[in-house]
């Protein structure tokens, strides 16, 4: 990854080459005029960008679930989708190749009994990794890695512990489905030069060490959660207030280091601390930083998340707010994506300008407030991270909804990837699956002004 100094202070911008540097870019449309930029409490200048655009797409053609995972006993007519959880690119890959990550599987809601139920339609999905080329207006598969525990066996996306995940049904919700303690709901991907991989988990939540072929080697979780049964090694090293995770919103965002000596990971939303009662009004969420060498820990700083009405006025209420994606361009540089399903935003942050929380009260579930009920955490002693303004996707017409995947190509350019929850709509009498229609995408967007 080329390596990009972002000047948080002063936010210097260098203007635009008069066309993309890279051969795999090919201009689409000019944008309009941006929209008015959300405000931030904690936050440096933005960097103006007055003229961003998206300068090429691609789109993932129609692939049956079962041509990539021949196990698969029933796919429904499933079609692989879900793989916009996220994005990398490394220094050593190719300028048209990026590696991703399907979520957990084919997943929805059934109502049943005026009861509402999680439903995995193809229970028996492995997760899987997925090298891609981006050519011509389309994705094509490179490889496919399926995640498998340390027999080699496939594992699921199937939810974990009774009292702390979701229950599973079948497609149609009438059937409950077993907990699988070796389940994985995979979000955040980074591959290291050495060829491993590292995805963040939103059911634990949990940080998952995975060798080349896609083997387990190591899951760390929160202190306190138990995960005998497991199909491979599980270490409870994550600070226990981790386990009180928003359900469905654990870790969703991973970024390594130039470096590679640290890896980052962020919590989607806030914390349930002390309990629920906090989502309505909660802004602070968290990031993580570990040694990815021994999986100890190095820090955590608090990221504020905008305010939901200025963000996104078809928002609803401050949950809507998320955090998607994250990249390292230095050591302590990160960006980050913040999004509803509908709007989204990349902001730089400067870990080295917020305070580390690591070991401290806040961490301590005793701590009352918490972190997360604060409302002012300046005046409680707590820097959050400083934003700076990097891009506003709704200043770009036609960017698909549901932004979740980001890398940086290079200094003008950031690539985007979408989640289309494998286009889930409902079923026929026969079991068969009706698609929705969306699609997922890789957009790559290029900034007016280089990030420097």
């Amino acid at each position: 990854m080329i390596a990009v100094a972002l000047l948080l202070a002063g936010c210097q911008v260098v203007p635009a080459p008069p066309s993309p540097t890279s051969p795999a870019l090919a201009t689409v449309r000019s944008a309009t005029t941006p929209m008015p930029t959300p405000s931030s409490p904690v936050s440096t200048p933005a960097i103006v960008n007055p003229a961003t655009a998206i300068v090429a797409r691609y789109a993932l053609p129609p692939t049956p679930l079962r041509s990539i995972e021949p196990a698969i006993a029933n796919d429904r007519g499933i079609l692989l989708g879900g793989i916009g959880s996220d994005l990398w690119r490394g220094p050593g890959d190719a300028p048209t190749q990026f590696w991703m990550i399907t979520d957990r599987g084919p997943n929805g809601r059934a109502k049943v009994k005026d009861k509402d139920r999680r439903t995995f339609p193809v229970p028996d999905f492995a997760p899987a990794i997925l090298r891609v080329e981006t050519a011509g207006n389309a994705i094509t598969l490179l490889e496919v890695i399926p995640l498998s525990g340390s027999d080699g066996a496939p594992i699921s996306g199937l939810p974990n512990l009774p009292k702390h995940d979701d229950k599973g049904y079948t497609f149609d919700g009438e059937a409950k489905l077993p907990y699988d303690p070796s389940g994985l709901d995979t979000e955040g991907l980074v591959r290291t030069q050495q060829g491993d991989f590292w995805v963040a988990d939103e059911y634990a939540p949990s940080l998952v060490h995975i060798a080349a072929d896609g083997r387990v080697l190591t899951r760390y979780v929160p202190q306190g959660l138990d995960y005998t049964g497991a199909n491979y090694p599980v270490a409870a090293t994550l600070p226990a207030l981790y386990a009180r995770r928003n359900s469905n919103r654990g870790f969703e965002g991973l970024a390594l280091s130039p470096d590679e000596q640290t890896l980052y990971a962020v919590l989607q939303s806030p914390l349930d601390n002390p309990d629920k009662s906090v989502r309505a009004a909660a802004r602070l969420t968290r990031i993580l930083a570990l040694d990815p060498a021994t999986g100890q820990l190095q820090g955590e700083y608090a990221y504020q998340l905008e305010p939901f009405a200025a963000f996104d006025p078809r928002a609803n209420e401050q949950p809507d707010m998320k955090i998607s994606g994250l990249v390292a361009v230095t050591p302590t540089r990160l960006l980050v994506l913040e999004r509803t399903d509908d709007v989204a935003s990349v902001y730089a942050v400067d870990l080295s300008q917020a305070t580390n929380l690591l070991g401290s009260a806040w961490d301590d579930p005793a701590t009352m407030p918490s972190l997360e009920a604060l409302l002012d955490p300046v005046s409680a002693g707590v820097v959050p991270l400083p934003k700076t303004l990097v891009v506003n996707l709704a200043s770009l017409p036609g960017i698909p909804a549901k932004i979740e995947g980001l890398a940086l190509v290079d200094a003008h350019t950031l690539a985007f990837a979408n989640d289309n929850d494998f286009a889930l709509g409902g079923f026929d009498s026969q079991g068969i699956h009706q698609p929705d229609g969306v699609v997922n995408e890789i957009v790559l967007v290029s900034l007016a002004a280089a990030l420097q």
